[in-house]
């Protein structure tokens, strides 16, 4: 007769699923672009307020500001926050980053949970900002250390999948000969210092531009698409990540994890640019992360949905209809962020 499982066993169980390592909820945030990129956006007391009360438990900012860190403090929500590009080049000196880092990172530490600073975003290797993004990064992770934080805050760039030369089929990803020089130092840094490769993942902009089928985007495949080797690969999303993991295997950066710090679908804009589109990949993409990608199974994927709110002053039109709300904080789609 077999035993009936204690009650210790069974709390120890639960305490397992329900871990942050189990919980997709744990690993999901959002994208927050501020009042530069709207004009009709609530206060950032509100939008706090909203993230918490959908159980949106992490935030992305692109730059630092006063009033959003305010309103972040005792609030429990991790957050990333983003160097601007205009403003690498300056915080390659020294003085100007552990400045930068005084100003607004360790005058809130104290109650604001800062987890990542991106040190600019999709900075493409051959421009000119390119050159100052690991010094940068060096400098704001000396100023951080100083101030005992490097425990705590994690010092990475945030960066697109056009870096890869490769990318069909995943295992054969690699590196653009335009970008090594440009990310291999970057990996060096990461993996020395225990930091995460933040990543832009956008399926979206490979139906867009590489003509991919829109349902393997979408995750509604009803087939495996590319069979590679063992692995074989149902969704696009899956196969950026998987082919970004084998571009940083084969550039001494296969110890490295990946957050996903933005992923989104525009509901507006052109033919696949619609709400049911976007409110599918929204939904798909909030259940899928919950566990891992073929090549790194059973592990939830931490990811950052772009973005809260539409963006109003964004130049391109498809750019203005990636908000989960609209600016009278209605959801959008029906979505469920737990």
């Amino acid at each position: 007769m077999r035993k009936k499982p204690s009650m210790v066993a069974i709390l120890l169980l639960l305490g397992l699923l329900f871990s942050p390592e189990h919980t997709g909820a744990q690993s999901l945030g959002v994208c927050y672009g501020g009042q530069g990129n709207a004009n009709n956006l609530p206060p950032e007391s509100e939008v706090v307020s909203l993230c918490t009360t959908n159980n949106i438990g992490r935030i992305r900012i692109y730059s630092p500001y006063t009033e959003i860190l305010q309103v972040l403090r005792d609030s429990n929500i991790d957050l990333i926050v983003g160097v601007p590009n205009d403003s690498l080049q300056a915080l390659a000196n020294l003085s100007a980053a552990a400045d930068w880092v005084q100003r607004n990172i360790n005058d809130y530490s104290s109650n604001v949970k800062f987890k990542y600073i991106a040190v600019g975003n999709e900075v493409n290797p051959t421009s000119e900002t390119a050159q100052f993004v690991l010094s940068a990064m060096q400098n704001i992770y000396k100023a951080i250390t100083d101030a005992g934080l490097q425990n705590q805050i994690k010092v990475s760039t945030a960066v697109d999948t056009n870096l890869l030369g490769v990318f069909d089929p995943p295992s054969a990803g690699a590196f653009s000969d335009n970008a090594r020089p440009f990310i291999e130092p970057i990996i060096s840094f990461l993996v020395s210092n225990g930091a995460p490769l933040l990543a832009n993942i956008y399926p979206y902009f490979r139906v867009k531009y590489n003509n991919q089928p829109v349902p393997y985007a979408l995750f509604t495949a009803p087939e495996v698409v590319v069979h590679d080797g063992q692995l074989e690969y149902r969704n696009l999303f899956d196969a950026l990540m998987d082919a970004l993991y084998s571009a940083l295997e084969k550039s001494n950066g296969g110890s490295l994890e990946i957050v996903v710090s933005e992923s989104g679908w525009p509901s507006a804009g052109g033919p696949v640019e619609t709400i049911e589109n976007a409110g599918t990949y929204y939904r798909n993409l909030i259940n899928h992360v919950k566990g891992g990608t073929p090549k790194r199974p059973a592990k939830a994927i931490e990811t950052y949905l772009f973005a809260l709110f539409d963006e109003s002053l964004k130049t391109e039109e498809i750019e203005r209809h990636f908000g989960l709300f609209y600016p009278s904080k209605q959801p959008k789609y029906n979505v469920n962020f737990n």
